[in-house]
């Protein structure tokens, strides 16, 4: 399974689960986030939501280019039910990586590594950022020649100061998880033995709250 989902009292954990692909939004795995976010949505039991990355090196990568452009394109039919939702319904990336859905519930987004194109754009759909010591930020689409359509030339500027959200949509550039912590991307950096850890203790404390009154 390219995401996985996990209940525990009061949290939801989803776990973007293709390691060896850095984690890259496949169409099944954006097909499990949306339905992973549906349900962190209608559920009243779910709280917190804590998503996250599989493997130590990168939390998303961004697309599966390989995969999405041959459909998107039509250079190759759909071979599975995940392939055939994504094409029927080009706006499922959208609420995949968070740009087009409200989950109304806070999500706690633990950073394991790279987060890089639609995994920094997911990032900006979250409300608490943690980020393991050696975790990147960028939005590197500007270096292949294609536009950041996850919702970022409007988020980050309004998220971070502007010349520094400008530079990175701009340049392409890497940040690391310091450099995010100083412009406010980020809520806390931490060890990356440590990162669990630090995402669960917000949302065990988010969890004790109103719930009433944090979704409002």
């Amino acid at each position: 399974m390219h995401a996985l989902f996990e209940k525990q009292g009061h949290i939801a954990t989803i776990t973007m689960n293709r390691p060896d692909a850095l984690n890259a939004l496949s169409p099944e795995m954006i097909c499990r986030l949306v339905d992973y976010w549906q349900e962190v949505h209608d559920d009243d039991n779910i709280r917190v939501a804590i998503v996250t990355g599989a493997g130590a090196k990168s939390f998303c990568s961004g697309a599966d280019l390989g995969q999405l452009i041959p459909l998107f394109t039509g250079a190759r039919e759909p071979q599975n039910e995940y392939e055939e939702r994504v094409v029927k319904d080009r706006g499922l990336t959208g609420i995949g990586i968070l740009r087009d859905f409200d989950t109304v519930k806070p999500v706690v987004a633990a950073v394991n590594g790279f987060a890089v194109a639609g995994g920094t754009e997911m990032l900006q759909g979250t409300d608490i950022r943690v980020a393991a010591d050696h975790a990147r930020f960028g939005l590197q689409e500007v270096k292949w020649a294609i536009f950041p359509g996850g919702g970022s030339t409007v988020r980050l500027p309004r998220q971070i100061p502007y010349c520094r959200a400008m530079e990175i949509l701009i340049t392409g550039d890497l940040i690391s998880a310091q450099e995010a912590f100083d412009v406010g991307l980020i809520n806390k950096v931490v060890p990356a033995a440590n990162l669990m850890e630090a995402a669960m203790e917000y949302a065990e404390k988010l969890a004790k709250n109103g719930p009433i009154a944090v979704q409002a």
